[in-house]
């Protein structure tokens, strides 16, 4: 549609950013995270919050699914724990915490992690995490302390390279840990995963 309209396209990083440009003015198309994790779907826009941006009428990006893209994001220079947070003091007590659990899925952890931190940063705000939810990620972690997962690659997954594109890399390159971007629980291909490293600053 931008390249009919005169503007010149590209696809930046083909598993989750496209770029389109005209002149002076461009447009980020974003259509995942750079995990690969948090892909939009049509929920992002069923659930999108009406509002107006200098005079358009938009659908801004539900809580639910920022906090879940955002939370997966912990590079060395870019940490969204405090969006998270943020989005948790001034919308928590609204969320739809069962899509947020859904959203998170197997990386329950993660979310729980954010939750932790949330009661250290406002502690006269913890009232604002469901007490059910605390008690039901809290008994999840309780059941799973002490084994080891079997992610049917002899545990040998290395779950960093979600988190951060280049601080687990020697993980998998050097360790002989499999990259838990790729299959089977991933969704990026080597080929992203090799674009995506190479455009790491001063590699």
């Amino acid at each position: 549609a931008f390249a009919e309209s005169g503007f010149d396209t590209e696809l930046t990083f083909p598993h989750w950013l496209g770029k389109a440009r005209a002149g002076s003015e461009m447009v980020d198309v974003i259509f995942s995270s750079g995990n690969g994790c948090a892909r939009v779907d049509d929920e992002w826009f069923q659930h999108g919050v009406a509002d107006e941006v200098m005079g358009v009428p938009v659908r801004l990006i539900p809580v639910e699914e920022m906090i879940w893209s955002k939370g997966l994001i912990m590079e060395r220079e870019r940490f969204d724990g405090a969006d998270v947070i943020h989005l948790l003091r001034a919308r928590g007590a609204g969320l739809d915490w069962s899509r947020v659990l859904r959203r998170f899925g197997s990386r329950w952890r993660v979310l729980l992690s954010h939750l932790i931190l949330f009661g250290f940063v406002y502690p006269g705000h913890r009232d604002v995490i469901p007490a059910g939810l605390m008690r039901e990620l809290t008994a999840r972690l309780e059941r799973e302390t002490g084994t080891a997962a079997i992610d049917g690659d002899d545990g040998r997954a290395c779950h960093g390279t979600l988190l951060s594109r280049q601080q687990y890399l020697v993980d998998v390159d050097y360790w002989g840990y499999r990259d838990a971007r790729l299959g089977p629980e991933g969704t990026m291909t080597e080929a992203d995963v090799a674009i995506w490293t190479a455009a790491i600053e001063g590699r």
